[in-house]
């Protein structure tokens, strides 16, 4: 639980500087067409889609183990077992969002 925790504050890290990214995109849109295709090279990219997959991953994770926090706040889930099952859920729904999220958009040819 505590690799869970840490990760959490990671990802909400990692998610807060992606933000960054954001505001590139943004700003190449209104730069002009260049400048966006620039940045859609970029975000087209094998390393532009490592980086776009690893913020998709960390907005579930954060969002998935946000909610086990909001549980333990509610003083529900301490339990080891349980507290052991709803971080393994955690991982596994956030792996299949991920791949949920990444999948849709490729089988409809986008």
């Amino acid at each position: 639980t505590s690799v869970l925790s840490i990760t959490h504050r990671g990802t909400g890290v990692f998610l807060s500087l992606a933000t960054l990214l954001l505001v590139y995109w943004l700003a190449a849109l209104a730069a002009g067409p260049a400048t966006y295709a620039t940045a859609q090279a970029f975000f087209g990219s094998w390393f532009g889609q490592l980086i776009l997959l690893a913020c998709t991953f960390s907005l579930f994770y954060h969002l998935c183990n946000g909610v086990r926090h909001l549980f333990w706040d509610m003083g529900v889930g301490f339990e080891l077992p349980t507290a052991y099952r709803s971080g393994y859920a955690v991982v596994v729904v956030s792996i299949v969002m991920t791949l949920i999220a990444w999948l849709i958009p490729l089988a409809s040819g986008g």
